[in-house]
């Protein structure tokens, strides 16, 4: 009997053409949920490269009311042990960062509704032997995710540690499938600075910034604007809560605020934020996360307000020490913060707010400790014998080194703990084989920039129309890289199946 492989399809394609190359290597019955806008879902239904069983355009689906079925979200989310407020109220669509559309509760309680509906309606029609998905960054992506778990489907998440230009495929979005006793594992008693070494080649704040470049042309922005404004119908801002509001004077009003909002922010980081702070100071380090990103939204759903966190840590700290927070460089793509965030954290006393220019390296090296919420920085500290606090379940925190936050509470007598803390670099490198041994070569930021230079105009517009003969012609250029990307699957798959 063939296995019944349910995939999950965003606008970034690589789940797409991942099916493509999977269908020609396994023998399988392929489902599809497609979330996508109203010009792109065209393709899907002219599409013949891969053959779905069956397919569902998750929109089609989400509709909004004034009379939510209540009982039935209550009976869900006790049935499944999912918080769905605490989704909702981090959906980033829904609170505090949608400018176009102010929703109801009952507008996010009836689109709750209809999500958990289709889910288990699908689940139930299909029901798949495994469901691959990439690493879910909006709340119904995740509910679906946390339901497979629930029910006992295989799941294949694709996703990356936190080293540069590698993946892995996990059943969970924090651990390694393949996880072994730290102690068991067999090192060369690499010391620190060897270890400085691999970091430098393999750091992926390093591929982040490459992928954050804006190679945007004068050409892309007219072929955008030809396109959105003369081609588009803009359908899709009525069959799609994630563009509700988004008329075409809003979007190009809202376009030209933001260029303007960045520079004057860019103008106050410039002349205020601390361009060579004081190194021969103790200090305490907690650089800032970009907001609007999983790593906050989801990994760490009750610390999303950096500052009010920023706060308790600068109440934790011991006498002697100081607190350094730096600006995060990829803040750029959210356009920066609101100027009075920063002079909000610059009022803290015993705290200097750190330029985004300065080198993340010199204050690990220096430091005394890192805090982050979630951060890849509490990973690199260990590289420069640096102890961590973090307050989510990352990857790394199974290093010795790296104490998670449980009770807020607790943070003074954690912090001066952990100040005393030693990392041993034996640890560090078992924890990099454990890596190595669970991941495989993949640069994913090459891969997504290839498909929005191919389909989006680099990026720049994802209501796009898209003809299956380019599908064809870049599945067919990509074909050593998505025949390596469906190997690994299929190793994948197969030993969930001996498990």
């Amino acid at each position: 009997m063939k296995d019944k492989i349910l995939f999950w399809f965003g606008a970034d394609f690589t789940h797409f053409c991942l099916s493509y190359y999977l269908q020609k290597m396994y023998d399988c019955d392929i489902f599809a949920i497609i979330d996508i806008t109203d010009r792109t879902k065209k393709f899907f239904l002219e599409q013949d490269q891969v053959k779905f069983k069956k397919k569902w355009f998750f929109h089609d689906y989400i509709k909004t009311s004034n009379t939510p079925d209540l009982e039935y979200l209550a009976n869900f989310e006790k049935k499944y042990d999912i918080d769905l407020w605490k989704l909702a109220i981090n959906e980033r669509i829904f609170y505090r960062f949608y400018e176009f559309h102010k929703f109801t509760d009952n507008e996010i309680l009836s689109i709750l509704e209809s999500e958990c509906k289709l889910f288990e309606n699908i689940l139930d029609e299909c029901k798949p032997d495994f469901f691959i998905t990439k690493e879910p960054a909006f709340h119904h992506l995740e509910i679906f995710y946390e339901l497979c778990r629930k029910k006992g489907i295989k799941i294949l998440m694709l996703s990356q540690p936190n080293i540069g230009y590698h993946c892995i495929i996990s059943e969970e979005h924090i651990t390694l499938d393949s996880y072994d006793d730290l102690n068991s594992i067999k090192i060369s008693n690499k010391s620190f600075v060897e270890l400085q070494k691999y970091l430098d080649s393999q750091i992926l704040s390093k591929q982040v910034k490459k992928y954050n470049q804006n190679k945007s042309n004068i050409k892309n922005w007219i072929s955008v604007l030809i396109d959105y404004l003369l081609l588009s119908n803009n359908k899709t801002i009525k069959t799609n809560y994630n563009y509700y509001g988004r008329t075409k004077f809003q979007v190009i009003s809202y376009m030209v605020s933001l260029i303007l909002k960045k520079q004057y922010r860019r103008y106050f980081i410039d002349r205020k934020l601390i361009k060579n702070p004081n190194l021969g100071e103790k200090f305490i380090y907690f650089p800032l996360a970009v907001d609007l990103e999983r790593n906050l939204l989801i990994d760490a759903p009750l610390f999303t307000n950096q500052i009010e966190i920023i706060r308790s840590v600068a109440k934790s700290i011991p006498i002697g020490y100081k607190l350094y927070v730096k600006e995060n460089p990829s803040q750029v793509t959210r356009e920066w913060r609101k100027i009075s965030e920063y002079r909000e954290i610059m009022a803290i006393p015993n705290l200097t707010l750190i330029h985004p220019s300065f080198p993340g390296q010199k204050l690990l090296q220096n430091c005394s400790l890192v805090v982050t919420i979630a951060g890849s920085s509490g990973f690199e500290a260990a590289f420069y014998g640096k102890p961590s606090i973090v307050y989510a379940n990352v990857g790394y925190k199974i290093l010795p080194s790296v104490k998670k936050i449980k009770e807020i509470e607790l943070l003074p007598k954690l912090l001066k703990a952990s100040l005393d803390e030693k990392v041993n670099p034996n640890d560090l490198e078992k924890y990099l084989v454990l890596i190595e041994q669970n991941s495989f070569n993949f640069d994913w930021f090459d891969f997504s920039s290839k498909i929005h230079n191919k389909f989006y105009y680099n990026g720049l517009l994802h209501d796009a129309k898209i003809s299956p003969k380019t599908m064809e012609e870049f599945l067919i250029e990509q074909k050593e890289t998505l025949t390596l990307l469906s190997t690994e699957h299929i190793k994948k798959i197969q030993k969930l199946k001996i498990n």
